[in-house]
């Protein structure tokens, strides 16, 4: 399973932003932003808050799988 960069940065953006001593330029995984987008959905139907993370990341790596090629 493939996890990329959610939003991955131009080559020349990126030695652009050493150059000003940027950091971060990683960001977060495709795996992270589909779990905060599945818990974004999640914790408006739950009651509590136990185990949604774990969840959110089931449905994350759920979603990766989809999108690999069949």
């Amino acid at each position: 399973m493939k996890n990329p960069p959610a939003f991955p940065v131009h080559f020349e953006s990126a030695i652009a932003a050493q150059q000003t001593n940027s950091t971060g330029l990683h960001g977060m995984t495709l795996r992270d932003y589909f779990a905060a987008k599945a818990m974004q959905g999640l914790l408006t139907r739950l009651k509590g808050t136990d185990g949604v993370a774990d969840m959110a990341y089931r449905y994350a790596d759920a979603m990766l799988k989809a999108r690999e090629p069949a």
